[in-house]
């Protein structure tokens, strides 16, 4: 059964387009093969919004089905197209799959996705649509903001009880990276999420960015044996190749070491993992300028 939703949809979210899907069944195991249009999670994601008469951008289904075969990329698309939710969504996408039959129960499953954001007056907006769709499709994730602008109690819940979504600044992530026992905070994390990576690029910030990431997956390979996928959201950006190069460094370091030790025959889930992946949204965004003078 799914969830009942709203015929109203705010304009002012990056709102993205979507098929509908027939439900499909809910008895799906081997994740690291399942195809997008035959996942459960896609099916319940379609028909929450296929109500507003939408369809989606090629790039977010291929940013869909990267995510689920848990790799990594770089996404470059317009301002207002859906690149945000190109990737979130793709995280719900993803968690579905893997709880098919009680997602919408499942509390309390720690870090899902860290959202790491350069735009600190905008993290309350963000966090806004991020939870009006996990409200609307029943699901019990919450969304919280960590930056310098979070009271201290709200700290103190976080570190008790992190939210699924976490929306941080590089700054305040290092500072959560500098606790006490921080490991622990990112033992369920599935994807690392930078939002506006052309903004932090070749930056101060974007070198705490770059060091933030090689931390936490470092910390997950070698204590908890995991890896999370990174994913760059831009939508201004020169040269996306070496774009990538620079935030998905640690995750290239990672997959060559992995596939250097794998025995023969090579493993076929290493493979498909890959390192990176370039997502360009071949939309042409019209933009018109109207100049008025005063008389």
């Amino acid at each position: 059964m799914f969830p009942t939703v709203p015929m109203w949809f705010k304009k002012n979210i990056e709102v993205i387009n979507l098929k509908l899907s027939a439900p499909q069944s809910s008895k799906m195991i081997d994740l690291q093969s399942m195809q997008l249009q035959k996942s459960p999670g896609y099916a319940i994601i379609t028909h929450w919004l296929s109500q507003n008469q939408r369809t989606p951008f090629d790039f977010q289904e291929q940013a869909w089905q990267h995510i689920i075969d848990s790799k990594s990329g770089l996404v470059n698309a317009p301002t207002g197209c859906g690149k945000t939710y190109s990737v979130f969504l793709g995280a719900l996408i993803q968690f579905i799959n893997q709880h098919p039959d009680d997602h919408q129960s499942k509390k309390n499953n720690g870090l899902q996705l860290l959202w790491i954001t350069p735009l600190r007056a905008l993290a309350k907006d963000i966090a806004r649509a991020m939870q009006e769709a996990i409200e609307q499709l029943g699901m019990s994730w919450r969304v919280g903001i960590r930056n310098g602008d979070t009271e201290i109690k709200e700290r103190e819940q976080q570190k008790r009880n992190m939210p699924e979504v976490l929306i941080i600044t590089p700054e305040s992530l290092h500072l959560l990276l500098a606790q006490k026992n921080n490991p622990e905070v990112f033992k369920a994390l599935k994807i690392i999420a930078v939002d506006e990576w052309h903004e932090l690029m070749g930056g101060k910030r974007g070198v705490q960015v770059e060091l933030a990431i090689s931390r936490i997956v470092n910390i997950q390979y070698s204590i908890f044996n995991v890896q999370c996928s990174v994913w760059g959201i831009s939508a201004t950006i020169g040269n996306l190749d070496e774009a990538k190069e620079v935030l998905l460094h640690s995750v290239k370091v990672l997959h060559n070491n992995s596939v250097s030790k794998a025995p023969p025959p090579f493993d076929s889930a290493q493979d498909k993992r890959g390192w990176g992946e370039v997502i360009k949204a071949n939309l042409q965004k019209r933009t018109e300028i109207q100049s008025i003078f005063p008389r």
